[in-house]
């Protein structure tokens, strides 16, 4: 038995490690002989749709997208803050990677800022550099979703925040 739903169809949520998208329907399937409930959810950056099932939401780490306070806060993180230099490129990509993972929007801002402070010290390594352009996307496909705009005033948004 599944809980009640969390979201309702047209809530706009983060999936971490895929980004921003909003709940186009809900819809039962059977697997192995069992009915299971599956958000069906829009994925704009991307333009694909992911089921997810609603019994699994919490293991997932999905959340409602932050409101614009929130924003505010978060953007703030570009211009304060410390980034840590001291650490090997490969603890600094693990720390890195449970950062996105957690799915938090602060998280993955922090991500974003020293990845991109880093490069512009010394460029990234090929690991790293997928890691920025994967949590810049994610970032800007919640910043979509909360400024209700397009992918290019949301990358300008982010860029405008970076110092």
């Amino acid at each position: 038995m599944e809980v009640d739903e969390l979201f309702q169809i047209g809530d706009k949520i983060i999936y971490p490690m895929h980004g921003a998208g909003v709940i186009k329907s809900i819809e039962e399937k059977e697997f192995l002989g069992e009915k299971h409930r599956y958000y069906v959810i829009s994925m704009p950056i991307s333009n694909m749709q992911v089921m997810v099932p609603i019994g699994k939401l919490s293991k997932l780490g999905i959340r409602p997208i932050v409101n614009h306070l929130k924003l505010e806060d978060v953007l703030r993180i570009f211009h304060h803050g410390e980034t840590t230099q001291l650490l090997p490129w490969k603890q600094r990509y693990d720390l890195n990677m449970k950062k996105i993972k957690t799915g938090k929007i602060e998280d993955g801002a922090e991500v974003v800022r020293d990845l991109m402070r880093r490069n512009k010290e010394k460029a990234l390594n090929s690991s790293e550099k997928r890691m920025l352009d994967n949590a810049r996307q994610i970032l800007i496909s919640e910043l979509m979703l909360i400024g209700d705009c397009t992918e290019l005033q949301a990358t300008d948004l982010l860029n405008n925040s970076i110092d």
